[in-house]
């Protein structure tokens, strides 16, 4: 495919991957976003949260355009995206410029490509396509977009779910843009994601010499029958939606690297991913149980936690099947609703009451070198995008 045969989405989503917006950075993209929303009538407000603080600042980009119903009886549908991406690594290991936005085949290649500025650039050749043949649209459109989703997403969606609560702005169906195909565009739909809730445990002991271990006190000895427990406990079994809960290690260190040592502390990184099942509360009472059931007491230990998002869940209705009936009907199959993987800032938003759904591009490639993105599934996606846009807002 040349160039010159590129679709609006192609054109769009090179547009993006050729500003390198590695997170927080957003390099422009909100605004060329903005000036073609409000081309449509949108009206745009540049949002930046965390000026001067460690994790900011931070550029979000909030964007509505109203519809015809009376006020009382309006729905907002949104889409929501991020501009920034992730790092690179060695370009030296990337075929082509990650840049660049170059096409290979059918395949657009570039950081960001399937994650996920491709599906930005699909939401708004849809977004064009729906309103040129829908002007009197009954129901809001809204974009909800940041440039802090591949970091710590502090001063991202977050902060701007906090904006719109207190200006009174709900969103009632939410689309978000991740990757979430697996083999073919719309196979999986994310309707839902796990909570993950971190925890940093470092287990005091005494430093001493192997030769004399009455002298100290080994802290990796006294975790080991706590992790053990820790790492056999079957959390749950899973339910309808979601998979067991899941525990893991992620990070074991002690010692000075010297042989004949025993070390004075033992740091243990671990994260829990889980359902519906389970509260982060209840999940931190839990392993503190097991903690003390396995020889290590109060004194023995200091413990932090970070809830970084809590469990979700759409269950089938408006948002669904629109999304379900619209995939069926660009590519002739059957989607899977999924909530594995990781986290999505689709967390911050169904909190609030909102339907949230996840649909993008497959993600084989995301994170990778020479990430790309098909360009037939782009414009699959543009259609997928649009037809959901006139089930829910004519």
């Amino acid at each position: 495919m040349s160039t010159s045969d590129s679709s609006p989405t192609l054109t769009l989503a090179r547009e993006l991957i050729q500003r390198t917006s590695v997170t927080p950075e957003d390099a422009g993209c909100q605004q060329l976003l903005a000036n073609r929303l409000e081309a449509l009538g949108f009206r745009c407000e540049h949002l930046r949260f965390g000026e001067g603080e460690e994790h900011g600042p931070v550029d979000n980009l909030w964007a509505i355009k109203e519809g015809s119903a009376p006020q009382t009886e309006r729905r907002t549908f949104c889409f929501a995206g991020h501009t920034d991406v992730v790092p690179v690594g060695e370009r030296a290991d990337w075929n082509n410029d990650p840049f660049a936005a170059d096409i290979e085949g059918d395949m657009l290649v570039g950081r960001g490509a399937a994650d996920m500025k491709g599906s930005l650039a699909a939401m708004v050749t849809a977004t064009e396509a729906f309103l040129q043949s829908n002007p009197d649209h009954t129901h809001n459109i809204a974009w909800l977009i940041t440039s802090d989703e591949e970091g710590p997403a502090v001063y991202g969606t977050v902060k701007v779910v906090e904006y719109l609560q207190a200006n009174n702005e709900p969103i009632h169906w939410c689309l978000v843009g991740e990757p979430s195909s697996t083999e073919r565009v719309g196979d999986v739909v994310k309707n839902g994601r796990r909570g993950s809730l971190n925890g940093k445990l470092i287990v005091k002991g005494v430093q001493g010499h192997v030769a004399y271990p009455q002298l100290a006190d080994n802290p990796i000895h006294k975790a080991l029958a706590a992790l053990q427990a820790l790492s056999a406990k079957q959390w749950d079994q899973g339910n309808e939606f979601f998979p067991p809960t899941s525990f893991q290690i992620s990070n074991i260190h002690s010692g000075t690297g010297a042989t004949n040592v025993i070390p004075g502390n033992l740091e243990v990184l671990f994260n829990f991913r889980y359902s519906t099942q389970w509260t982060a509360d209840n999940l931190q009472a839990e392993s503190l149980e097991i903690l003390h059931q396995n020889g290590l007491q109060a004194q023995d230990y200091e413990l932090k936690w970070n809830n970084s998002g809590n469990p979700f869940i759409t269950e089938s209705g408006e948002l669904v099947d629109a999304t379900a009936k619209a995939i069926k009907s660009v590519t002739g199959r059957n989607t899977e609703l999924l909530t594995t993987g990781g986290t999505s800032d689709g967390r911050f938003i169904a909190p609030t009451g909102s339907q949230v759904v996840e649909l993008g591009p497959v993600n084989a490639t995301i994170h990778k070198v020479d990430e790309c993105v098909s360009i037939n599934d782009l414009n699959q996606l543009h259609s997928i995008y649009e037809q959901i846009l006139c089930t829910l807002l004519t």
